[in-house]
């Protein structure tokens, strides 16, 4: 039986606390990042602060799914950072309660998380969206002299620049207005000024007239008959009260209206359903009209009997019917008619199929977007769970807190989700991929991550142990530390200077024996190295009893021998013998040609290494043993 334990409460409040935080910063940057896609719809309009108020929280209630699973990870990352950071994880386990035990509350504020974000997505999102669609088109239409701005040329009236020194938005009334009217060249320019005037768009959105007070108007007269050089006549006008009407179309049209009807982002799960299965039932009736049309035209055509192609081919003169003898029959100009007629013909019904393809294609497209938005409802609210799975157990493992590396942590699963999420959906978009495929790659990807990392902090793994990885590109690479002995204040017992002394003498002994034997100034050779590979543990027992004796010299007092012993070189044991421990791994490196060459020059490298580290230890053994001598004198 499931019980709520102090330590669960403990785990939720840890967590709950900052998913608080984090979530409103996740979607504080989710909604500058859309709002730089509107900016220049809000700049210089007037809205009043309702409208703004309006556009800000249909924004954000559009966002929420987005923000939901990035303030997880972040939130997990950071309470489980902390946890470890402060030794309170290690605590936890240590009482007996396993990680998974930890994580148990949690998995049920996430799921009920995952339900939450399904709802926005299938009922709120749906609404707001839509909301903030119309919202946006009643900006569009909204009243043209607030999107004139002050002091600055306005050109968004064609063939005209508008210049207002002041406005009164409540009102409409413009000020000290200034108008160059453009027609067909600079000479045809018509200058007007204004005290005062005001601009109101007609009923069908398609003009706008411009009531001007107290002004002048000077337009140049140039008529088609003047000889170049003349002087262009123009006319002056002083007037009161003038209307004048101009082009304008506020960008209100039926796409408008029917992207608000085929938005499926404005759409629950049961109504994208419906109109999924409305729009294949509407054009696979317009596919069999298609079909119809041409099976009429080109299956319904008079079929020649049999006679007619006798005759035609006892016309053309050959025993077997030929279209290149019977086109050259003809005469020049029937040859030119014949192929005109051919190519107006292939020009008309290639354009009837590319107009029959657009047709088509706008309808793939558009049930390709509801099916898109349909699967993005459970892959999103899904990726809360995943991302939960991914953050709580980097942070076990991590064992740091704060905003610092769970924050660059975040950051790069996200960017490798957002990448994988944005690609398939656009692949998904463009018919290049299956809906389910393009939509589920993110989730496929993240999905595996999320369970290595639980298991790896199941398990205290040290996936994450930097020096772990250094280690292995060091010992990969050949890289090498310099060896540190430092003067013991307390010392327990004394070197042992003449054992020591013998037992380097004995090792110069047997190093020159090996360098002999071996030739280490030769690459190896190919075959006993991958092949037929003998053990070779000499160096192996030299280097140990090397390290025997420079441990046992560590605890000398003499300045002198401990900065010798510093110059010892750690060296590598086995690498210049063969790659690998096991035979089997020796033959397949070899068999792949670029990893085998590698191992290859690697091993010879190896060997000439090692003959200078030889060099370099039988010169430092002399010197030991020489110090070792003056010291018992």
């Amino acid at each position: 039986m499931f019980r709520i334990k102090k330590l669960d409460i403990f785990i939720a409040k840890q967590f709950g606390l900052l998913f608080v935080g984090t979530f409103f910063i996740c979607q504080f940057v989710l909604m500058m990042q859309f709002l730089w896609r509107y900016v220049d719809q809000l700049i210089g309009k007037g809205l009043s602060v309702e409208v703004l108020a309006q556009f800000f929280w249909y924004m954000s209630l559009m966002l929420v799914p987005q923000a939901l699973p990035l303030a997880i990870l972040l939130s997990a990352l950071i309470a489980f950072g902390n946890l470890g950071e402060s030794t309170e994880l290690t605590a936890i386990k240590a009482a007996g309660v396993s990680l998974m035990q930890t994580f148990r509350s949690l998995i049920v504020i996430v799921v009920l998380i995952a339900f939450g974000s399904f709802y926005f997505q299938d009922v709120v999102g749906p609404n707001a969206n839509l909301s903030f669609s119309r919202l946006l088109l009643s900006m569009k239409q909204k009243s043209p002299e607030l999107e004139i701005p002050e002091g600055i040329f306005y050109d968004g009236i064609p063939q005209c620049n508008l210049y207002v020194q002041k406005k009164d938005v409540g009102t409409g009334m413009l000020y000290g207005v200034m108008i160059y009217k453009m027609t067909d060249s600079f000479d045809d320019a018509a200058v007007i000024l204004a005290d005062s005037g005001m601009l109101q768009s007609t009923a069908e959105k398609k003009h706008l007239v411009l009531t001007l007070y107290s002004g002048e108007w000077f337009e140049n007269m140039k008529s088609q008959d003047l000889a170049a050089g003349a002087h262009v006549p123009y006319r002056r006008e002083t007037f009161v009260r003038k209307k004048i009407v101009l082009d304008f179309d506020a960008d209100f049209n039926m796409a408008d209206a029917s992207s608000l009807s085929n938005n499926a982002r404005a759409k629950g799960l049961a109504q994208i359903k419906r109109d999924v299965d409305s729009l294949n039932h509407t054009y696979d009736s317009i596919g069999r009209q298609f079909y119809a049309d041409v099976k009429k035209v080109y299956y319904t055509m008079p079929r020649l009997s049999r006679a007619d192609s006798l005759r035609a081919v006892k016309m053309a003169g050959t025993k077997t019917y030929s279209f290149d003898s019977i086109y050259g029959r003809l005469t020049a100009e029937r040859k030119l008619e014949v192929v005109d007629a051919a190519l107006n013909r292939v020009q008309s019904e290639t354009n009837d199929l590319n107009f029959k393809g657009m047709l088509t294609a706008e309808g793939d497209k558009i049930i390709r977007q509801h099916r898109i938005e349909a699967i993005s409802k459970f892959t999103l609210a899904l990726s809360c769970i995943i991302f939960f799975f991914i953050g709580a157990p980097l942070g076990a493992i991590i064992r740091k807190g704060g905003l610092g590396v769970p924050v660059i942590i975040s950051v790069l699963v996200f960017i490798v989700y957002y990448i994988f999420d944005n690609t398939g959906y656009r692949m998904a978009r463009g018919g290049m991929w299956a809906v389910w495929f393009g939509k589920s790659i993110a989730t496929a990807v993240l999905a595996p991550l999320a369970v290595f990392f639980t298991y790896k902090a199941n398990k205290d793994s040290v996936v994450f142990n930097i020096d772990l990885y250094r280690n292995f590109f060091m010992k990969l690479l050949g890289l090498r530390n310099k060896r540190a002995v430092y003067r013991k204040d307390v010392i327990i017992n004394d070197p042992d200077y003449a054992a020591d002394a013998q037992s380097l003498l004995a090792i110069n002994a047997d190093i020159d024996r090996y360098v002999h034997e071996h030739n280490l100034l030769l690459a190896p050779n190919f075959v006993k190295v991958f092949f037929k590979y003998a053990p070779d543990h000499e160096v192996e027992q030299m280097t140990q009893r090397l390290e025997q004796v420079i441990e046992d010299l560590s605890n000398t007092k003499d300045r002198q021998l401990l900065a010798v012993l510093n110059d010892y070189p750690f060296m590598t044991e086995r690498s210049h013998t063969r790659p690998f421990e096991r035979r089997w791994l020796n033959v397949l490196a070899a068999l792949v040609v670029p990893l085998g060459l590698f191992l290859y020059l690697r091993m010879w490298h190896f060997r000439l290494r090692l003959l200078r580290d030889f060099r370099l230890v039988r010169k430092l053994n002399e010197q030991v043993v020489a110090r070792i001598e003056d010291m018992n004198k």
